[in-house]
């Protein structure tokens, strides 16, 4: 009995070990309620924590971005969202859950890379513009909670982002025009195949496979606004932080399917990709397949 309370208390430490560490130095620091390792900057809209050896220092530029994406989305952020700022790379591949330049999580923290921080100071992407891409994820990961925002569809996640950080035509990101080309060219990713197993079954003959999909949901976006208006967007866009099906919540709100959306909307594509004008109601004949959502 005694041997075997032992061996209980013994897995427990170090159950608790590994998850002290994995708070600490592992994939679960973005949730750890305590930042080791950082210097700590609190501003009037947002907290900023650097790493000893990071050179940017204009956090002010950064705090300043917070009233405009929440005047975008029509939302406030219920905390001041906490950005961390990484000069070593090794850190920071080994507390973040990927290598992008940037990572937002579910509980509204971003962390910046350095390499992502060399190459604003180099000039070859805007630290703005970025910035604030990551901070509509934050923000709508508050308003969802931690389950909500892992169910939020994530291709208007990114959408949203990349449209209202007004990103289309920077960096590897291609703009309106060159990525309806794309589209006309056979590419397209099914907004409800992203970031799903069958993601990769998708065959999409472009340069950059990241910033296309990213552009092409920032177009849907586009095509929601230009047609139904902002008001219906940010209506679609807040119901799903509560957990709504997106489906139902799709067709309240437009008054048609998300898939005979999709049909219309690669037509839309189609037409304006040929010509100089893009008028949102010049559509072409309804389709006869609604499902036909996958690649042309």
């Amino acid at each position: 009995m005694i041997r075997k309370k032992k061996l209980a208390v013994t897995a427990v430490l170090v159950l608790t070990g590994i998850m002290v560490y994995l708070f600490l130095f592992g994939k679960l620091f973005a949730y750890s309620p305590v930042i080791i390792g950082f210097e700590k900057h609190e501003l009037t809209h947002s907290i900023i924590y650097f790493q000893k050896g990071v050179t940017f220092d204009d956090y002010q530029k950064i705090d300043t971005l917070i009233p405009r994406v929440e005047k975008f989305h029509e939302l406030a952020f219920r905390r001041k969202p906490e950005i961390l700022l990484f000069s070593d790379s090794i850190s920071y591949l080994r507390r973040s859950l990927s290598r992008a330049r940037f990572c937002a999580f579910y509980n509204g923290r971003i962390f910046a890379s350095p390499w992502a921080l060399k190459e604003a100071q180099n000039g070859k992407i805007s630290l703005e513009i970025y910035i604030t891409h990551e901070l509509s994820h934050s923000l709508l990961h508050q308003h969802s909670g931690l389950i909500n925002a892992a169910g939020y569809p994530k291709w208007l996640m990114e959408g949203i982002a990349v449209y209202s950080a007004d990103q289309m035509g920077t960096s590897v990101y291609p703009g309106r025009e060159e990525t309806y080309r794309m589209m006309k060219s056979r590419n397209f990713m099914p907004p409800t195949v992203f970031k799903t197993k069958n993601e990769d079954n998708i065959k999409l003959d472009v340069e950059n496979r990241i910033s296309f999909m990213y552009s092409e949901f920032a177009c849907i976006v586009d095509y929601l606004v230009e047609k139904y208006g902002k008001e219906k967007l940010l209506v679609y866009m807040k119901n799903l932080t509560k957990g709504n099906d997106h489906d139902t919540i799709f067709r309240q709100i437009y008054g048609t399917d998300f898939e005979r959306m999709l049909v219309d909307f690669r037509q839309y594509v189609l037409l304006n990709a040929e010509s100089e004008t893009t008028d949102i109601n010049k559509q072409p004949a309804p389709a006869t397949n609604e499902k036909n959502a996958g690649p042309i």
